[in-house]
């Protein structure tokens, strides 16, 4: 029944280290063995996305940038793309700016900040358990606006905005629905990540919006990549955890909320699986692999 199988990263595939289970991977990659099209669509830039999906197998097409991208990994080429255009991300950052808000942009390659905090932190200490080739690159510019209005052959996946307490965030995403021509992601609950840091847990925790350009989410990336394979929208299975997968769980044939998602995911979801702490990816599809062998 189900030939495609979508799974974010953060928060679903991903535990709070930012590691991915055996467990899952031996799962993931039993199913890749019958001709599953295992799909990793997450938020995360191309460069970071390519190592995760190289690490469980799944070496065909997977989706960066909340949908804005797809990426083929036979060809080493992208297939589909919804970048932001730089006058937009121009006129967000100097916005930010004015504002004085804590941003971060998202090329294909890299993440640009003028400082580490929230999730550039997280991902500066997750660079640190990582080889050379496979961290995620982070460019620490002083002057944002400058380097994006000066800077050739970039491309804009998304642009994130963090803050640490729940007024001020409220006030800020307010704020930043006055821009036009972009869809913003409401996200109503804290990211928590864990950082271990020898012997003692470093927890990161943080508010945070996602901005992309108009009409850009997985789904839409989901729907693309199916075409393109003649699957139908009843073969695809999506797991997610927060809002930057509502449109791939609520119109997918089969779709599965994680344990730790917000109550809002849960509500949209076809079934829960366990937590990104308890393989709950794995026992997804392994508590659906008859459906999905019955294709192969």
């Amino acid at each position: 029944m189900y030939k495609l199988v979508a799974i974010d990263l953060d928060g679903t595939l991903l535990d709070p280290y930012g590691q991915i289970s055996l467990k899952d991977k031996q799962i993931i990659q039993e199913a890749i063995q019958k001709k599953v099209e295992i799909v990793l669509a997450t938020g995360r830039s191309i460069a970071s996305t390519i190592n995760f999906s190289k690490e469980i197998g799944a070496e065909h097409y997977f989706i960066s940038g909340n949908g804005a991208v797809i990426y083929d990994l036979q060809n080493e080429k992208i297939l589909y793309n919804h970048y932001l255009p730089r006058e937009k991300v121009i006129e967000i950052v100097e916005f930010c700016e004015k504002n004085s808000m804590y941003y971060t942009v998202f090329t294909d390659n890299a993440i640009i900040t003028k400082s580490l905090n929230y999730n550039t932190l997280f991902y500066y200490y997750e660079n640190r358990n990582k080889e050379d080739g496979k961290k995620t690159q982070i460019n620490i510019i002083e002057d944002i606006p400058l380097y994006i209005k000066t800077t050739e052959n970039l491309n804009f996946l998304k642009i994130t905005i963090c803050d640490e307490t729940s007024s001020i965030f409220a006030r800020i995403l307010e704020q930043v629905k006055k821009i036009k021509e972009i869809d913003i992601l409401e996200v109503s609950h804290m990211s928590r990540k864990k950082i271990k840091m020898g012997t003692e847990i470093l927890e990161i925790q943080y508010y945070y919006t996602e901005i992309t350009q108009e009409n850009t989410n997985k789904w839409n990336a989901i729907q693309y990549l199916a075409n393109k394979l003649n699957i139908k929208t009843e073969e695809i299975m999506t797991i997610g955890d927060n809002s930057n997968d509502i449109e791939m769980i609520k119109n997918a044939g089969l779709g599965i909320a994680m344990a730790n998602s917000a109550p809002e995911i849960k509500k949209i979801a076809d079934d829960i699986t366990t937590s990104n702490e308890e393989n709950g990816v794995g026992q997804a599809i392994e508590r659906n692999i008859t459906k999905i062998l019955q294709t192969n």
